[in-house]
Formats: C-alpha cells, structure tokens, sequence
C-alpha cells in the first residue's frame, strides 16, 4: 500500500500506515546501529549508539502496545525513506578512511534518521490526539522524548568532541 494508495480511506487507515511505516523504520534502525556502533572510533559515541539501540527496541515494544490497543496486529510497510537514509549512510561510511571524519559521518547519518523519526512521532502524536485517542497519543509521546534526547545528545558530541577532532 503506497502513501496516496486507495486503501487510504480515513484517518484511521492513514495512522495505521503511518505507525507501519514508523515501525518498520525502527526495526530497520535495530540493524544499522550495531554496524554504525563497530565503525565508530569515539568511544562515546560507540557508547550513544548502544544505548540508542537499547532505545529503539523499547520504541518497537512502544510501538507494538499502539497496535494492541488499536487491536491491530504488528507489522511494518516498506519505507523508502528510512531505507534511503540508511544506504546513504552506509555509503558515505564506506567512503571515509579518516577515523575522526567517519566519527563525524556517523554522526551526520545518526542525526538525519532521528530527524526522520522525530518527524514521524510528532505526526502520529498530533494524528492521535485529533482522533480522540490520547491513550495512543501518550505512549508515542515516550519514542519521540527519546528521539528528541538522542538527536541532542548527538549534537553535544559533534559540537564538543567529534567535530573538532575530526577538523584537527
């Protein structure tokens, strides 16, 4: 089912593709932040990506009580986007010998996927509330405070460690 699909016929169906796309995203995220983690040099930023991924499987478990109480079973949609940040990440990663330079890479990388994520989370927050379902709305609440966190917490680092390791 495409974005503008047919089987679009309502908010509810919107959310509901929406919060597939979100969940396939942070599965997706779950399989590229163990090799960001590897290709990192910065030991703290080795660190935030493990605890990222220590994150982002709650998000899924967040993300599956939404779907439980919506009485809809868990999966995700192909998401273009995220794949798309993902390979670019990848491909820039794969292009950078400079240890310090990859650091600030993976970083940049990092912080376009919690851009993505933030993006989405404060949709579906809005989308939820609108219709009438607070209870969605609150659980969501908690994957976009973390988003929100580790997007500063990665700012923190480029600006006052990695950036200027990497300029030298």
């Amino acid at each position: 089912m495409g974005l503008f699909s047919k089987d679009i016929k309502s908010m509810d169906d919107l959310f509901a593709h929406s919060l597939r796309d979100i969940y396939y995203a942070e599965k997706q995220i779950t399989k590229a932040l163990p090799k960001m983690r590897e290709k990192a040099d910065d030991a703290q930023l080795k660190q935030a990506f493990e605890k990222h991924l220590e994150e982002t499987e709650n998000h899924i478990r967040n993300l599956e009580e939404v779907f439980r109480l919506m009485d809809l079973q868990p999966g995700g949609v192909d998401c273009p986007a995220i794949d798309g940040i993902i390979k670019e990440a990848n491909d820039v990663a794969g292009e950078v010998e400079d240890k310090q330079v990859l650091d600030a890479a993976l970083i940049a990388a990092a912080q376009a996927v919690e851009h993505y994520e933030i993006t989405r989370y404060g949709t579906l927050i809005t989308w939820a509330n609108e219709l009438d379902c607070d209870d969605w709305a609150e659980v969501l609440k908690r994957n976009l405070a973390d988003e929100k966190a580790a997007d500063e917490k990665l700012t923190q680092l480029a600006e006052n460690r990695v950036n200027v390791a990497a300029i030298g």
